[in-house]
């Protein structure tokens, strides 16, 4: 019987740094057995609600619920798809417009899988996932925000 992996960390404190992001891209370098990295980054947007504008979002969660969730989509999307390998990233607390709160970066053999792989995982997380976001306006009022795709 194989070893039972525990969910892993996902969860960054604040925006997700570009430094980060590119130390991730650069750690695969090394693995000659990929033809393909596909990135999504999810950046918090200064939408207008009504006159005032978005100037963060305060991620929060059920840490140890998100994470098993998180966990559960990397099994199903190892099992569903041929790719080599996949990190996971989210924000929590506040994130400032402008800046990165979602990071997947999935790898694997040739480009079409990496795409569709991509798109599973952020549809999942976005489906199945307890992350809450809470809009704070440039008054510092807030709304909770609703996912859509």
């Amino acid at each position: 019987m194989g070893k039972q992996q525990q969910p892993k960390k996902v969860f960054m404190e604040g925006g997700i740094p570009a430094a980060f992001i590119g130390q991730s891209i650069a750690k695969h370098q090394s693995k000659t057995d990929i033809g393909a990295h596909n990135i999504f980054l999810g950046q918090v947007r200064a939408d207008k609600i009504g006159e005032k504008s978005v100037r963060a979002i305060e991620y929060s969660s059920y840490v140890e619920m998100a994470e098993k969730e998180i966990h559960e989509i990397r099994e199903n999307t190892f099992k569903k798809f041929n790719i080599t390998c996949m990190h996971i990233h989210h924000s929590i607390g506040l994130v400032a417009a402008g800046e990165i709160c979602l990071f997947v970066f999935v790898s694997s053999k040739h480009r079409d899988v990496s795409y569709k792989a991509s798109r599973h995982i952020v549809e999942e997380i976005k489906a199945k996932v307890p992350i809450f976001g809470k809009e704070i306006l440039e008054d510092n009022s807030h709304k909770w925000k609703k996912n859509i795709t």
